[in-house]
């Protein structure tokens, strides 16, 4: 069983279907409300945990209602949630969230109590970090705390995971402590002059033309798979939550970036962003289906 620890976000998505995106100062009716988990380090979490791997997740959250809605979702996903803090009088996380008829997305993030998660806290986690496969993390929290959480990684020869996104800050030390790094084609081109290291591996995600990968000299284009997308919220935490466990479990870099190409695809076929993350029979089965096409 692929081992993974998730350094990250976690954040209530408040999301809100609407035909169109409006434009700034205009208001779009008959829209249709709901409310679900989301935070991309949660969200990666329970992408890797939904697809068989063992998962600890470090990261702070609220004593407000909406820290249960995260504590029931990784429970339920089987999720470790020792190293899970809840910070007193502060509200979790929010995402205002604005998803188009065509499944596009306007977002604005109140980071809350992920702007608590600390050195201490990922200090506490150093054996878990010791024995684990991978150590993924983003950037919705601070990037002391990621950077720490790579460091520890390193000395204990763990391989690390940067999602880095959003891209903010000075990222120059952080990006040299990763292995791979997997931004979308905005942060790739945001990035571009900093992702010269010939040891790493870098896997720009390119929506529906799929993913590329990098590494030294070699380069390689995986292209993705047709769907029916409803909702693109969460794809690239599918995709992200894919390639570590593929990654985890021993697949060749065009295997796992095939078999996370399958995850993100069938999340955006979902409404939501935690809730739309694919079980692994149901990628077994999409991939083994899609072999014999």
């Amino acid at each position: 069983m692929a081992k993974i620890v998730v350094v990250g976000s976690f954040n209530l998505d408040l999301i809100t279907y609407v035909e169109r995106i409006p434009n700034i100062g205009e208001t779009v009716t008959d829209g249709e409300f709901q409310t679900m988990p989301g935070g991309k380090g949660s969200n990666q979490a329970v992408a890797a945990a939904r697809l068989g791997a063992d998962v600890t997740f470090v990261a702070c959250v609220g004593d407000d209602r909406f820290a249960q809605i995260g504590f029931d979702l990784w429970r339920d996903c089987g999720i470790r949630t020792n190293y899970v803090i809840q910070a007193k009088n502060t509200a979790t996380g929010t995402a205002l969230i604005l998803v188009d008829a065509k499944g596009e997305n306007l977002i604005a993030v109140a980071p809350g109590a992920n702007r608590n998660l600390s050195i201490t806290h990922v200090d506490a986690v150093s054996d878990v970090i010791a024995n684990a496969d991978i150590v993924m993390a983003q950037l919705e929290i601070s990037l002391d705390v990621v950077e720490y959480a790579f460091n520890l990684a390193r000395q204990h020869h763990t391989t690390t995971l940067l999602n880095p996104a959003p891209v903010r800050g000075d990222l120059d030390s952080l990006l040299l402590l990763a292995d791979i790094v997997t931004p979308n084609e905005g942060e790739s081109a945001m990035l571009k002059a900093k992702l010269t290291s010939p040891d790493q591996t870098i896997v720009t995600t390119l929506g529906a033309k799929g993913a590329k990968w990098r590494k030294g000299d070699e380069r390689h284009t995986i292209p993705s798979f047709s769907v029916d997308v409803v909702d693109t919220v969460g794809g690239g935490d599918a995709f992200n939550g894919g390639l570590a466990v593929a990654l985890a479990e021993g697949k060749s870099l065009d295997d796992a970036v095939r078999f996370a190409n399958a995850v993100a695809a069938l999340a955006v076929t979902k409404r939501g962003a935690a809730s739309s993350m694919p079980q692994r029979a149901e990628v077994d089965t999409f991939l083994s289906q899609h072999n014999k096409s």
